[in-house]
């Protein structure tokens, strides 16, 4: 945990402090018009289109991200170096992400029934993790040579600073798991929970432990796109100055999510971001946040079995 704090220590003594405050604030006053809205909760989810989905999603997404870029290219040309490439890789990242949240399984127009709900559940987080690795392989080789695939690597990794974040966030988890917000959208697994009347019990929660798999693989999505490539493809632009606008469209993403989830999420982003920057290694942060959505989930089934 030291080295954790020791790069915290050297990122926030180095950091743009009005970049910093620009971030913090856009992030404070989007996080508002999104709860008072209910922009992602009510009016992104009204809509019957996909395609409007993945167009108010990219609007949402370009807020978070390309607005915060736009206040470095003006107001700190100093951190920036400015090609054609970044801007197309500017415009890429919000289309992905969006692309990738609205996108449906194309297993939804053949399956049907309690059965087809229950793979169609199932696959759907892998088939979106592959619309995302797809693209991020095309992009890594396109990009000029890098020493890992997005970060993907164990090389000089250490993982006791990791257990020990884990650790750490349990009495979080252990006092979210008590809130009525986080009992009504965790545990996810129980959106397959109606398969184990049709089946035993045994394979019942053998059903049940491959959606958890199934949902875990999501998180691989969105350290790969997240603190994969919106640091290692921006750094070569901004320099650590790209973890700050990573962090706020991080945060974006969870504005469906409980309010102290959704702020904490910026935290996070931030953390893991600065963490993968120094150690030009995602696999630490993927274990931690692994580690997290899991015992969230525990602590969803544990907090709902209590609360009846």
């Amino acid at each position: 945990m030291t080295v954790i704090l020791i790069y915290l220590r050297g990122y926030f003594a180095y950091v743009d402090k009005g970049l910093l405050l620009f971030c913090s604030i856009w992030t404070a006053v989007l996080i508002a018009l999104n709860y008072q809205l209910g922009i992602e909760r009510t009016l992104i989810a009204s809509l019957d289109s996909r395609f409007y989905q993945f167009l108010a999603l990219f609007c949402v997404y370009c807020c978070a991200f390309v607005v915060p870029y736009l206040f470095i290219a003006v107001f700190r040309k100093q951190l920036i170096a400015i090609t054609p490439l970044f801007w197309w890789l500017l415009l890429i990242a919000p289309i992905l992400f969006a692309f990738k949240v609205s996108a449906i399984n194309p297993l939804e127009y053949g399956l049907e029934g309690v059965w087809g709900d229950y793979w169609v559940a199932a696959t759907t987080l892998p088939f979106k993790f592959l619309t995302v690795l797809a693209p991020l392989i095309v992009l890594h080789r396109m990009l000029a040579p890098q020493t890992s695939f997005w970060g993907m690597t164990l090389q000089n990794l250490r993982w006791r600073p990791y257990l020990q974040m884990l650790v750490l966030m349990v009495p979080l988890i252990l006092f979210a798991s008590t809130q009525p917000d986080f009992l009504s959208v965790y545990p996810r697994g129980a959106q397959v929970a109606f398969i184990t009347v049709h089946t035993d019990y045994w394979y019942g929660v053998l059903l049940q432990a491959l959606y958890e798999i199934s949902y875990g693989i999501d998180f691989v999505t969105i350290e790969l796109f997240f603190r994969g490539f919106l640091i290692f493809a921006f750094t070569r632009f901004a320099g650590a100055a790209a973890i700050l606008p990573m962090a706020v469209f991080y945060c974006s993403i969870h504005f469906g999510k409980p309010l102290l989830e959704c702020v904490s999420s910026f935290f996070g982003g931030l953390i893991l971001g600065v963490v993968a920057y120094r150690t030009q290694s995602i696999v630490g942060g993927l274990a931690v946040h692994l580690g997290i959505a899991w015992m969230m989930e525990i602590g969803g089934y544990v907090g709902n079995g209590m609360s009846r």
